[in-house]
């Protein structure tokens, strides 16, 4: 992933990533660089993304998701997460490409996803930094084997609705009204870990 973004990094500047600087407000960033439609849909298909869940339940009065949408990475399509996600324990965790952390804990949390079943809705979010690059994501994730659904919080709606802090990677548990149980800014290191705190704040045995 690192030779992928020093292969497209903008250089109209002179500026190069040897600096080591993360994303910024402004500037050319690596994770703006684009590919054409066709790499981006070898990419979907490589990556071979779970879609974004749909519940088909009815979205709660207090749920802070209430009408959020942003595209599911899985197909580029709009999603309207809150919809999506109603009724069900949900389990939101933020994350980015440019995260170190991140690498290390989604494979625990794909595993605690198999483990979970239906009991349990995960969904991953990658943070606004970054997010208007689908295929630098959809690399990412076929790199370390991740196939879990995936939306791109490009306008940091669903953040901002969840009260999520600015730390990656940080999960968030939702009650299935759609009202957040909690907030964790914290790297897990396996599954048992995300199950206890699933079972402490959502009350789900998993």
């Amino acid at each position: 992933m690192i030779a992928l973004i020093v292969a497209i990094w903008p250089r109209d500047d002179g500026a190069g990533p040897g600096s080591g600087a993360l994303p910024t407000a402004s500037g050319a960033r690596a994770t703006d660089a684009q590919v054409d439609d066709a790499q981006l849909a070898q990419a979907r298909t490589e990556a071979a993304l779970a879609p974004c869940p749909t519940t088909g339940l009815p979205v709660g009065e207090g749920s802070v998701l209430a009408g959020v949408s942003a595209p599911c990475l899985a197909d580029g399509r709009s999603y309207g997460v809150g919809a999506g996600t109603a009724g069900k324990p949900l389990l939101v965790n933020m994350w980015a490409v440019w995260c170190l952390p991140c690498r290390r804990e989604l494979p625990e949390l794909a595993a605690y996803a198999d483990r979970a079943g239906d009991q349990v809705s995960v969904l991953t979010v990658h943070a606004q930094e970054g997010a208007q690059n689908p295929y630098l994501a959809l690399k990412f994730l076929t790199e370390t084997g991740v196939h879990l659904p995936v939306v791109m919080d490009t306008d940091a709606r669903i953040a901002a609705a969840l009260g999520a802090p600015r730390v990656f990677p940080s999960t968030i548990l939702v009650q299935p009204d759609g009202t957040v149980a909690e907030v964790l800014p914290q790297v897990f290191e396996n599954p048992d870990q995300i199950a206890d705190a699933v079972q402490q704040y959502l009350g789900v045995t998993t």
